[in-house]
């Protein structure tokens, strides 16, 4: 008689590609040991590739070693958090890097963000100095009074680019918004300035596996984002997850292309930090636009490219797309939404690459799931089978333990070492999130019996648009901080480039009226751009469950069914 199929017989297990083990004897490496190995191991080997403007890993060790010495003068010590607010760029890699051979913690911040989203981020994690852009220089200065930041240090596009890209720069720069400047200020420095003060030191701070790595900030369904505590332990394990499951490539023989942003975990780990675990060299790309993209792929020729649907989507939709080559590409991982199959069909013709669909969150490192990428099954609309090491079962969405059979839908909870720690000063919320051991993901999945995953919806309302995580619940807290608005209500609705954006209900208080512009325009400088609502729907009142609470469901469904109905017309 055939055994029964449970989450705890761990099916998935069979469906690994040969060669990748269930259980994982991990070494004790952490992200700065990595490092160590791979400039040791491949020197003379291109690290970084920004515009065309390269670094050897010698060369990056240096710089990061210099940076160790800048922290020193300015006396950060084990422990202390360093903000940094930068796209894809060389110093990116070098203030991160630097940050942690320290012992110290690194906060990613997105540079879409409002001053009062930064802000927060900073003051919460007790950042005592941002790396920034100039671009961004005169919002910082004058946002640190009201921070716990005591030095800022600001970087140009223009410090590293090859020529004859540098000599032209500065002549067009400011022309075309590429650089600004910044006014004098106290504790306020340039970033080469401040690396030609210093020779490199390469001191290392002993690390423990339980110490904090990153304070990464995730967006709340409260409307206040919550720093996951990510240990060394954490992000050392999940690059040995990940080496064990993409074993056909090869160290310091792969180009990966940068372009997802280094402050997003999916970036941070499966671009920044295993580019460096494998060697390899990382093509930089600040501003991931398809224009950008194609041109990065037909100059520069990367074999491995983690990117998130828009992307691929807007690859493909480039006019430009017929006359380039891309085939370059091996291997592609996908993840934040799902892919339609139709471009994972049409992207694998173009490039003869294999495209893997994956999942994780923020508070997981983030891989928690990936498909397998060769000599196994991939199935598409699925996120893939849980990596090694990684426990999963789906619960009932009420009670949160008892198990559900193969094949019903519920809450997904995961168990495994790359999850986080907790949340950073959010005691309660990190005894919701963490229990028994288990993360509750708030995602509504599903398992085949063959142990691959489903994501059915989403239980925390979360849009993603370009890639991004919007939270509902956040935009509806800036308009309820309009003085014309009596109720708002936020949802997702389809969308041709991102994939989803904001579409926002709103009851005005009696007497008062107001203009869908005027509404969209209230949150240009309280949110980033890619949270602006696309679309206002006034409304004279908002569904409400029997105690009052607004039923942001069937406002979608609402919404949904208006759509339908113009498509039928």
């Amino acid at each position: 008689m055939e055994k029964e199929i449970t989450y705890d017989s761990k099916p998935w297990v069979k469906f690994y590609q040969p060669g990748v083990k269930s259980k994982l004897e991990y070494k004790d490496l952490f992200l700065t040991d990595y490092l160590d190995k791979t400039v040791a191991q491949f020197p003379g080997n291109f690290a970084l590739n920004f515009m065309g403007y390269r670094l050897t890993y010698k060369q990056l060790n240096e710089m990061i070693g210099k940076m160790v010495a800048a922290y020193k003068s300015f006396g950060i010590k084990k422990g202390d958090s360093i903000a940094i607010l930068l796209p894809n760029m060389i110093p990116t890699v070098v203030a991160h890097y630097a940050a942690l051979k320290l012992g110290a913690v690194v906060v990613m911040n997105n540079p879409l963000y409002s001053d009062r989203e930064i802000k927060h981020q900073v003051n919460d994690s007790k950042a005592k100095i941002l790396i920034t852009l100039d671009l961004l220089g005169n919002r910082m200065v004058d946002l640190m009074p009201q921070t716990t930041l005591n030095q800022i240090i600001y970087t140009s596009i223009g410090d590293y680019l090859p020529f004859p890209k540098n000599i032209l720069f500065p002549l067009v720069a400011k022309k075309k918004k590429l650089a600004a400047d910044v006014k004098p200020a106290k504790n306020v420095y340039k970033w080469k300035d401040i690396l030609n003060k210093f020779e490199p030191d390469y001191e290392k701070v002993a690390l423990s596996a339980d110490d904090p790595c990153y304070y990464q900030y995730t967006g709340g369904t409260t409307g206040v984002s919550k720093g996951a505590i990510l240990t060394h332990g954490n992000m050392g394990k999940q690059m040995q997850q990940a080496t064990e499951w993409f074993t056909t490539f090869v160290p310091g023989k792969e180009r990966l292309l940068g372009a997802l942003p280094f402050f997003h975990i999916f970036g941070l780990t499966t671009c920044l930090n295993y580019a460096i675990v494998c060697g390899w060299e990382n093509i930089l790309v600040p501003k991931p636009q398809p224009d950008q993209l194609l041109e990065a792929i037909s100059k520069y020729k990367p074999t491995f490219a983690p990117l998130v649907p828009t992307m691929y989507i807007g690859i493909l939709k480039h006019p430009k797309i017929g006359k380039t080559d891309i085939s370059s590409i091996k291997g592609c991982f996908s993840g934040s939404a799902p892919l339609p199959v139709e471009v994972i069909k049409e992207f694998e013709a173009k490039t003869g690459a294999t495209i893997v669909e994956g999942f994780g969150l923020t508070e997981s490192s983030p891989v928690t799931h990936i498909n397998p990428f060769a000599g196994s099954e991939r199935k598409i609309g699925s996120v893939g089978l849980p990596i090694s090491d990684t426990d999963c079962r789906i619960v009932d969405i009420v009670d949160g333990e008892t198990l559900l059979p193969v094949g019903e839908s519920g809450e997904l909870i995961m168990k495994g070492p790359q999850i986080m720690k907790g949340y950073l000063n959010q005691p309660e919320m990190t005894e919701k999130a963490l229990r028994n051991g288990w993360l509750y993901t708030g995602d509504i999945a599903k398992m085949d019996e063959q142990g691959y995953f489903y994501i059915v919806d989403r239980k925390k309302d979360m849009i993603i648009s370009g890639g991004f995580n919007v939270y509902p619940r956040e935009i509806d807290e800036v308009y309820y901080d309009h003085p014309k608005v009596q109720e708002a209500c936020t949802i997702g609705i389809p969308h041709e480039h991102r994939g989803e954006s904001a579409k926002v209900y709103i009851v005005l208080n009696e007497g008062e009226t107001a203009t869908e512009k005027e509404m969209i325009e209230f949150v240009h400088d309280k949110l980033a751009k890619f949270k602006w609502p696309v679309e206002i729907e006034f409304a004279k009142e908002l569904p409400k469950s029997a105690v009052g609470k607004i039923l942001r469901k069937d406002l979608r469904a609402m919404e949904m069914e208006k759509r339908q109905n113009k498509v039928w017309k």
